[in-house]
């Protein structure tokens, strides 16, 4: 499945990421961007690895892969776990199915021989899995039903000793019982789940999630923690920042290519020094490029903060000897969010207005072209511009001007132009950016641009990481925030948080969860909750449709575009580069026999 990480903690990497990596600006001072839907450009492409031929890839050599940091688990589904967790958890543990090209469920036949689900419409909806009868984990003990048992009881908030990130699907799991033989198990839900697919991955050994004790300690791997991937773990050393897998000699599918992978924590501002001296040979670039333009000399042929930094930045990282530089659209919707708690936004005809000023490919251009990627906006709040079903929905707006919606909403604009007033109270906002991203700063100073051209008074403002959710986000303290969400292949189930209505606590106050524009319906609500259960692709796309229209609406956020990604790696490697939604297949990463 497509691990969303515990709220808070996806969130702040979430803002911090918001447009890591980019290297655009505004339009130049003085041009007003004309306000409006985005003009219609190319689809962004998620990910990008050429497909690889394994028999051009020789056997042996180590890998050297730059991460943020090895982490202190390989539990996704703990508080503690990182994106660094995830991606460890790709090449150790099973997933029965994993995200495809476009953001499709693909069955992986390592592990699942067979997965069948009762048709559309017969209840109870039963699923039955059969597993790859060689699937085993490392300490021999076959994949089961008891692995199933116990991670169903520790994600399905049934028993709350369990300190779990707990993923949507479990708590509609009713019994999960053996099939005709030892490899066969039937899960039968008690309401209808459309996305079962994204269940059960990563799976764990269920000796390590049977008891609340045992869910809750660290997972580092070892020995004494048996996984079941082509690799296993030679050595784990949180605080030497290294984490070693090796081949692992159990393992029953296509042999790994390489005989190690050493994840080495590097910070992004040491990673293209590190390629410099050949010291790694994967490292994620979007981040140490974003900080360079951060810290570099503004650029006049853009107005934006940092061009200049992002400029040379880029360029080292294009012309690393013995380097290429991988970039495409990453699986992640940056978004302008409206927070509807706060005066004046909390009226959603100005929501609305203000949603048909920003020009989305004004925005778009200012993050992707300078990257090389095409400017391609996004219309959509769910969907990536390349995953089935996706569609442009901004004109649910309406058809008016910014202007004319502006003047009905009751601001007007002065005769003599500048900003508009209404009841009283010039139309000034606020919008919060990450602090020490170049790129969020230039795409806050595109969209305050948009806005301005429109009469609305907009002050950019910036947070530090330890401070933009918890200060900011989650109190509510600010008009505007850019920053972005994951996309995947379950988004109604994965994004229904980020736009459920907030719902009163204990002590009667809303309580808005990651819904952080704090505005929602019972209609968006149950469109979710429909798309969720309903079985067939083709109407569950249908009711995505229909929520996100019904979001746009509302007023409550714009996407923007896709974030971009930079990875480079070692020139002769194969199966390396930006992946987009699906997680690197471990086992064809090496370097080529030519």
């Amino acid at each position: 499945m497509r691990v969303r990480l515990p709220a808070a903690a996806a969130a702040l990497l979430l803002a911090l990421a918001a447009c890591t990596g980019c290297s655009g600006g505004p339009a130049p001072a003085g041009t007003a961007p004309a306000p409006g839907p985005a003009p219609p450009a190319p689809a962004a492409v998620t990910g990008d690895v050429l497909p690889v031929d394994r028999s051009t890839v020789r056997d042996g050599g180590t890998l050297r892969w730059a991460v943020d940091a090895v982490p202190a688990t390989l539990n996704v589904y703990q508080p503690a776990a990182t994106a660094d967790s995830a991606l460890l958890a790709h090449a150790l543990y099973p997933a029965l199915f994993r995200p495809g090209a476009h953001g499709e469920w693909e069955a992986d036949p390592d592990y699942l021989a067979a997965a069948e689900c009762t048709p559309p419409g017969q209840l109870p909806q039963v699923v039955t899995y059969r597993l790859n009868p060689r699937a085993a984990w490392s300490d021999g003990t076959p994949l089961s039903i008891a692995d199933f048992i116990a991670q169903r009881a520790a994600l399905s908030g049934l028993d709350p000793a369990y300190t779990a990130a707990r993923p949507a699907g479990y708590g509609a799991i009713d019994s999960i019982v053996q099939g005709a033989g030892p490899q066969e198990v039937r899960v039968t839900f008690r309401q209808p789940y459309g996305e079962w697919r994204a269940l059960f991955g990563p799976l764990y050994p269920a000796a390590e999630t049977a008891t609340a004790a045992a869910f809750d300690r660290p997972l580092p791997g070892g020995a004494a923690h048996p996984t079941a991937g082509p690799f296993l773990v030679s050595g784990y050393d949180p605080a030497g920042g290294r984490a070693a897998l090796v081949r692992n000699p159990y393992w029953w599918g296509e042999p790994a290519k390489a005989d190690r992978i050493d994840f080495l924590a590097t910070p992004p501002e040491r990673r293209l020094g590190e390629l410099e001296q050949n010291r790694l040979d994967v490292a994620p670039l979007t981040a140490a490029v974003d900080r360079a333009a951060a810290s570099g000399p503004p650029g006049a042929d853009t107005g934006g903060a940092g061009a200049g930094g992002a400029a040379q930045a880029l360029g080292r990282a294009q012309s690393l000897p013995g380097v290429t530089l991988h970039r495409a659209a990453g699986a992640a919707l940056t978004q302008l969010t409206l927070n509807a708690a706060r005066e004046p936004l909390t009226d959603p005809a100005l929501r609305r207005a203000v949603a048909r000023a920003v020009d989305r490919g004004h925005a778009a251009g200012a993050a992707l072209t300078p990257m090389g990627l095409p400017a391609a906006p996004l219309g959509h709040h769910l969907l990536t511009g390349d995953q089935d079903g996706y569609r442009d929905n901004a004109d649910a707006l309406g058809t008016a001007d910014a202007g004319r919606m502006l003047d009905a909403a009751g601001w007007k604009r002065p005769a003599a132009g500048g900003t508009r007033a209404g009841n009283g109270r010039e139309l000034a906002l606020t919008l919060l950016a990450p602090a020490g991203s170049a790129t969020a700063r230039r795409t806050a100073d595109a969209v305050a641009a948009d806005l301005g051209a429109a009469g609305i008074a907009v002050r950019v403002t910036e947070a530090p990481a330890d401070t933009f959710v918890r200060d900011h986000l989650a109190a509510g303290d600010f008009d505007l925030a850019l920053f972005s969400w994951p996309a995947g292949p379950g988004p109604a189930a994965e994004q229904r948080a980020v736009y459920a209505k907030p719902r009163p606590g204990p002590d009667g106050e809303p309580r808005s969860g990651v819904n952080y524009a704090r505005v929602g319906t019972e209609e968006i609500d149950r469109l979710f909750d429909r798309a969720a259960a309903e079985p067939d692709p083709a109407a569950r796309r249908a009711l995505l449709q229909e929520a996100d229209v019904r979001i746009w609406q509302l007023g409550h956020s714009v996407p923007l575009f896709q974030r971009p990604e930079l990875t480079a790696v070692r020139t002769g490697l194969a199966g390396a580069g930006v992946w987009g939604f699906g997680p690197p297949r471990f086992q064809d990463v090496g370097w080529s026999a030519g």
